[in-house]
């Protein structure tokens, strides 16, 4: 007898789902995402702060986005994430709905849903889709695990450190007043 077929769903179907319905699409399945704490607000929201205030300071070219923003991550109909914040310099790749292709800075807040999406599918879809750097912002084990696919490196930072974003040679980010 042979098996079922798996479904594979593509973006259409995440734009059928229900309006306030969040959900994620990697390799045509769906992954429902529960609504975000307090804390991960509060963390993306400066973090979000922190990245666009130093672009507008610099006068930078490249946009920063925070969740919910679609990224169609490989220019297809099956992958589609929000990552909690997205930075994109090249502005070719930016459209009405979103950004088409692999943003060049991601950064994603752990909760306590997302701890395997985050640090073990993202990661390999963030890194063979081009993105140059990951960050995993993991509030409840104190850590920032930071990603430059670029260099193929990884390097773990705590909130009581600063760090340094490897897109920009002159911008890092303390996280110590996020250490509550």
């Amino acid at each position: 007898m042979p098996l079922p077929q798996e479904r594979i769903y593509t973006t259409d179907d995440i734009y059928a789902l229900p309006e306030g319905t969040r959900a994620e699409l990697i390799d045509g399945q769906i992954y429902y995402m529960a609504p975000p704490s307090r804390r991960h607000q509060e963390i993306a929201g400066t973090l979000y702060r922190k990245i666009a205030d130093y672009i507008d300071s610099k006068r930078g070219s490249c946009k920063s986005y925070i969740a919910p923003f679609a990224v169609f991550l490989n220019k297809d109909d099956k992958n589609y994430v929000e990552p909690d914040i997205s930075v994109i310099c090249d502005h070719n790749k930016l459209t009405d709905k979103g950004c088409t292709g692999a943003p060049d800075w991601i950064i994603e807040i752990v909760s306590p849903g997302s701890r395997r999406m985050d640090y073990m599918t993202k990661l390999f879809k963030y890194r063979s889709a081009g993105v140059q750097e990951y960050w995993i912002v993991d509030p409840e084990k104190n850590r920032i695990s930071v990603y430059n696919f670029h260099a193929d490196t990884m390097e773990e930072y705590t909130f009581s450190d600063t760090v340094k974003a490897g897109i920009y040679s002159d911008f890092a980010i303390d996280f110590s007043p996020l250490n509550i």
